[in-house]
């Protein structure tokens, strides 16, 4: 099977996809720091092993980002920390505080335990300072105390420190719950740079309300999973998108201003492009067919600044093969409506990003292959930044299983099957024995496949339609 094509990944990088994407030499000394410091965690480690982080402070917190072993650039953090909103200036050191350098600590080999390298230190210039102030006639009532209260301040203070400064910040930790918190501050970074250096008062009002919200989705984070606080996960999140899309419609009013003051003003600079210009990727002519699965990263979109979301959209995925009962056939492909995803049921808040991303730009009744959508995702690249579709999927399967949605349960041939796998224009190369060689089906067969499945979904839904299940969570309006 050949590889799916890819579409060219966008020039400009996403804030916090990556570790200091501003500063890309920064994260190359703070890694090499840390190669030559600390242990590397590696798949010899041990659960109990603590990696090695490398900490990229923000106006509003930071983000802790451990060092592979191979070298790559982490792509989740392993722990974010958000700082109170409103916070003083005292409070602000709070983050500074607690991302600095770990202490260092020497093993004792007659109790358990440990001593803070820091400690040790203090006590040994204590005892030499005590002992130089007692011969020169500093009272042993004096010295003796000093000595003994240096090194035990050494020693607890930095954790009764650690202890006051997180009361004014809220540390997430885990996969999941880091990927949804990475999502909202990228957002919430748009804001925060929109308003610097900006006497508007609606540009630092909404970087407010970004970090407040912010504030809350760690804050439910830290006490529930992402799934069972999906809800106001999401309704969080669909605030956070509606600023942002504020500030990206504003800063398009402005550069068409701008771009009209330009071709008004005779003698300034016009920049790369012509005033009103700007660079379009064109794209085929979709097909008139509304089973084809056509790439949403490259069909031409509406002049509005977001696709218009399609009604009636259907999801296709293969499965792990599975026999309803006894004597059936086997069931490998299932297809079930987009609507499906939103199921509280299924991994949330992953399967309500996955369906407003699957629905945008689609024609009613289109059938969309999950294969399609790995395609339109940088060939699988940029699945991260949406959700885990491999827990959504799992999840319809088990949905189906217990009657809670309507589905089309498919048995289709290993080539039907492998077509619907690959991408749009992917290939599929299977040996003909008769003819002793090697045959490539490719988009053509792959469309016809996906209109036998559109005409036979198309029998079944016309006597009742599709029942997506109860109970749906909303969506969040708008592809991010």
């Amino acid at each position: 099977m050949t590889q799916t094509l890819r579409t060219p990944p966008q020039t400009a990088a996403a804030h916090h996809r990556h570790p200091f994407t501003r500063d890309p030499a920064r994260w190359e000394k703070q890694s090499t720091r840390a190669l030559r410091t600390g242990h590397v965690r590696d798949s010899t480690c041990s659960a109990a092993c603590q990696p090695v982080l490398v900490h990229e402070r923000t106006a509003w917190g930071w983000l802790a980002w451990t060092v592979p072993a191979d070298g790559t650039l982490p792509e989740v953090p392993h722990q974010i920390g958000v700082l109170t909103p409103s916070a003083t200036c005292t409070q602000r050191l709070a983050p500074r505080w607690l991302t600095r350098r770990s202490a260092q600590h020497i093993a004792l080999d007659t109790v358990a335990g440990s001593l803070r390298f820091s400690a040790v230190a203090v006590a040994l210039i204590t005892l030499i300072a005590g002992l130089f102030a007692m011969r020169h006639g500093v009272p042993i009532d004096v010295a003796l105390p000093t000595m003994l209260l240096a090194p035990l301040l050494a020693e607890h203070l930095p954790g009764r420190l650690d202890a006051r400064a997180a009361e004014h910040v809220r540390k997430v930790e885990g996969v999941n719950a880091c990927r949804y918190l990475q999502r909202l501050a990228t957002l919430h970074t748009s804001l925060v740079q929109a308003a610097a250096g900006s006497d508007r008062y609606e540009l630092r009002r909404s970087a407010e309300v970004g970090h407040n919200l912010l504030w809350d989705a760690a804050g439910l984070l830290q006490t529930q999973d992402t799934r069972s606080a999906s809800e106001g996960l999401i309704t969080r999140e669909r605030l956070m998108l509606q600023l942002a899309d504020q500030i990206i419609e504003r800063a398009a009013r402005e550069d068409a201003a701008a771009d009209a003051d330009q071709t008004r003003e005779p003698g300034r600079p016009l920049g790369p492009y012509p005033p009103g210009f700007r660079p379009m990727t064109p794209g085929p002519t979709p097909s008139t067919s509304p089973l084809k699965g056509t790439d949403l990263m490259t069909q031409p979109q509406p002049e509005s600044s977001h696709a218009v979301a399609a009604p009636d959209v259907y999801l296709l995925f293969a499965h792990e093969p599975y026999y309803p009962g006894p004597g059936t056939q086997e069931i490998n492909t299932t297809v079930v409506a987009a609507d499906s995803l939103r199921h509280p049921q299924v991994r949330q808040p992953d399967g309500v990003r996955i369906h407003d991303l699957l629905i945008q730009g689609r024609h009613p009744g289109e059938i969309i292959p999950l294969a399609t959508l790995t395609h339109e995702l940088n060939g699988g690249a940029d699945w991260p930044k949406v959700g885990d579709w491999e827990g959504a999927t799992t999840d319809l399967v088990q949905l189906v299983h217990a009657g809670r949605c309507d589905a089309l349960s498919l048995g289709l041939p290993d080539l039907a099957r492998a077509l619907l796998c690959t991408g749009p224009h992917g290939q599929v190369r299977a040996y003909d024995a008769a003819a002793d060689d090697f045959v490539i089906y490719g988009s053509a067969e792959r469309a016809v496949v996906l209109d036998e499945v559109g005409m036979f979904l198309t029998g079944v839904a016309a006597e009742r339609p599709f029942w997506p299940g109860d109970s749906l969570l909303p969506s969040l309006g708008r592809r991010a």
